[in-house]
């Protein structure tokens, strides 16, 4: 019978979920909610910019990733600039903005804060030497009043916007306004604000700069820059600038303020925080706050999406009723930081046993012997050759080099375990959880599902409960029956503000890691918000005429992800194998053909039967597999093949999307032939 927790043990059902609430994910805008105390910091900053009013045009970078404080700081320095009476400020956000729109959306926001005589007398300047009919209009909508300074600045920019020659003045032109709104002299001040510039595309950054440099490098103004350094550099968003391009780059910013990491005091009184914001004080004990300042790298934004995924959990999932909170929070940890892993303990791995935990384990252990100085006599053991056997190689012997032998091994086991096995966050994280009372009965709710997880507790079934994940995307039932144990991929937004920055937004994900990235969630693209965010919130016929086969002998575990092909606009046939889907690919031709490696018994049948297909030139097309077990061998295999193996719907569902894209550009039938461009594929 399953484990249950120990008798008087504190559960999600004896503690209650009442009273609980999320905690917002707004950046602080103001001091009394500065609960990691930025603001002497802020106020330094701010007196030192009010000081440096003689040194302007000046750039100031404030320097840190993802969710460590920027616009807090930031929202910060502007309450208190705003307090000064010579200081105007200005806030933009170069997300809302694309392209070349970022440019004139800058501009625009810096001139309407000038006064509107200043507006009106450049307006008149601009419109003398123009033609008759066109300077007439401006100098008497200008001198005439009709228009406020937002419809004074439309016609400035409508004025630049005429061509080249007018647009070489507009430097001039917005240096004269500032210094006639500064008083001709360094007496007045104005700070803009640029936020979230290192989650945008390539082109708006470089717009954003063209604008900071080109057009509003002009005495009386600063601009304090939030943004990630690293990803603007020449390794990350801007890496395929040309020596020119990041030469320009380099003047950007004169100066740069990177956040410091708050110590273990502060970001423990911020856990507390937000642990009473959310009302879960009393379900954490001192060692699970200590846990969550550990494990979240004192990060305060994952500490608020981690305490949120809590309070989810506590109030829409009665799955957690039996479970201590800190099942829960490990749980939830292991999933955050380690999703690749989490998803092949929730999905059918293929591991021995269907235990993927326990392979991991295993694996650690004949790793050990392997690698440790007595390899050759450790080597021979019970343990390492039933572990080997399992995989259908033969036992190391005395004379075989164990690194050989290990090498052997690690391509038939999913990729990332050697990588976790070095990571002592990995290992005492999972080593935690596995030393909980309800741990067993924990592992069985995660790999089969609620039902049979709650049938030794007398639980009920839940039903309607909802999970979001690190992301902040609902993904459906925790251990619930709908998936038989597998989550849907995450379909849609809770809010904007809780998605973590994309590496550069408007992009679809590629397939073709050679790993996948067990990093922390700041490196996770999430789904875009413009035009390729369809299907997943968007515009539902993205792949509108796309013709999909689904080869699958259960196909109602991948339910989620053939809906959502669907709803896209994609014609999906599904069938359940190769005589199948001969039959309707004798009778159309298809544009992606999607295949589970594993079909019934045979661990290979899905790469043996696209082999067969190549080489019949029965199908020429684009290729996927969706497999929760990713390992090297299977990689290879699937790069001869020339198509891709992916265990995450979002990016098979940005595949299909290329894929549609080119059916578009370039018919079906070259699209349909052609193979995979090399950063479609898995690296030869």
């Amino acid at each position: 019978m399953a484990a249950q927790p120990p008798t008087g043990a504190p559960t999600f059902a004896t503690l209650g979920a009442d009273g609980l609430a999320l905690v917002n994910d707004e950046p602080v805008a103001a001091p009394g909610d500065d609960v990691l105390g930025t603001g002497p910091a802020a106020a330094q900053l701010a007196r030192l910019l009010h000081a440096s009013r003689a040194s302007t045009p000046f750039t100031l970078a404030v320097d840190a990733g993802w969710g460590m404080g920027k616009s807090s700081l930031m929202r910060l320095v502007d309450a208190r600039l705003r307090a000064e009476p010579d200081v105007e400020t200005v806030w933009y956000n170069a997300w809302t903005s694309t392209g070349a729109d970022a440019l004139e959306g800058l501009v625009k926001s810096v001139l309407v804060r000038f006064e509107r005589r200043t507006l009106k007398r450049a307006l008149a300047r601009m419109s003398r030497g123009r033609t008759v009919v066109r300077g007439l209009r401006a100098v008497t909508t200008a001198l005439g009043g009709a228009l406020g300074a937002a419809g004074l600045v439309d016609e400035l920019w409508t004025s630049w916007d005429a061509g080249p020659e007018a647009r070489n003045g507009m430097r001039e032109d917005i240096e004269r306004m500032a210094r006639e709104w500064a008083g001709n002299r360094p007496r007045r001040l104005l700070v803009v604000f640029i936020d979230d510039l290192d989650r945008c595309s390539e082109e708006t950054v470089l717009a954003v700069c063209e604008a900071l440099k080109v057009y509003l490098d002009v005495p009386g103004l600063v601009f304090v820059v939030g943004c990630d350094r690293s990803a603007l550099g020449p390794s990350g968003l801007l890496r395929d600038l040309s020596p020119a391009g990041s030469a320009f780059m380099e003047k950007i910013f004169q100066t740069s303020y990177r956040i410091p990491v708050a110590d273990n005091d502060g970001v423990g009184r911020y856990v507390e925080w937000c642990a009473r914001t959310a009302g879960i004080e009393g379900m954490l004990d001192e060692p699970l706050k200590k846990l969550l300042v550990e494990r979240s790298g004192r990060n305060p934004r994952r500490i608020k999406r981690l305490v949120n995924g809590f309070v989810l959990e506590a109030t829409l999932n009665p799955v957690w009723s039996g479970f201590s909170p800190e099942a829960v929070i490990r749980t939830l940890l292991l999933q955050y930081f380690y999703p690749e892993f989490y998803r092949m303990m929730t999905g059918t791995a293929g591991a021995p046993g269907g235990d993927v935990v326990q392979e991991f384990t295993t694996y650690r252990r004949v790793r050990r012997r392997l690698l440790s100085p007595a390899a050759p006599e450790l080597a021979s053991s019970v343990e390492v050759g039933t572990f080997f056997e399992q995989y259908e190689l033969s036992a190391p012997v005395p004379e075989q080099d164990p690194a050989q032998a290990l090498e052997q091994l690690e391509r038939r086991l999913p990729v990332g375990f050697p990588e976790h096995a070095d990571d002592p966050g990995f290992t005492s994280l999972l080593g935690e959880l596995l030393r909980l009372p309800d741990a067993e009965r924990l592992l069985v709710l995660l790999r089969e599902g609620a039902p049979a997880a709650l049938a030794g507790a007398g639980q009920a079934q839940p039903v309607g409960a909802v999970y979001v994940d690190e992301r902040g995307m609902i993904s459906g039932t925790l251990g619930g029956p709908a998936e038989a144990g597998r989550f849907p991929e995450p379909t849609r937004p809770v809010a904007s503000h809780a998605q973590p920055p994309p590496a550069q937004s408007g992009r679809v994900p590629r397939l073709g890691y050679s790993r996948p990235a067990f990093s922390s969630p700041d490196h996770i693209e999430p789904p875009s918000t413009g035009d390729t965010d369809a299907g997943r919130g968007g515009s539902p016929l993205m792949l509108e005429g796309m013709r999909i086969l689904w080869i699958d002998d259960r196909p109602d575990h991948n339910g989620a992800h053939i809906g959502l092909l669907r709803d896209a606009g994609g014609r999906v046939v599904v069938v359940r194998g190769r005589a199948e889907a001969e039959r309707e690919m004798a009778g159309l031709p298809f544009d992606l053909l999607i295949s589970d490696i594993t079909l019934g018994p045979d661990r290979s049948v899905g790469l043996d039967d696209l082999r067969r297909w190549r080489d019949s030139g029965t199908y020429t097309g684009r290729a996927a597999f969706l497999a929760s077990r990713i390992t090297p061998e299977r990689q290879d295999a699937a790069a001869r093949l020339n198509a891709v193996i992916t265990s995450s719907g979002e990016e098979l569902f940005g595949y299909a999307y290329d894929i549609a894209v080119a059916v578009n550009l370039f018919g079906r039938s070259e699209s349909s032939a052609r193979e995979p461009r090399p950063s479609d594929g898995p690296p030869g």
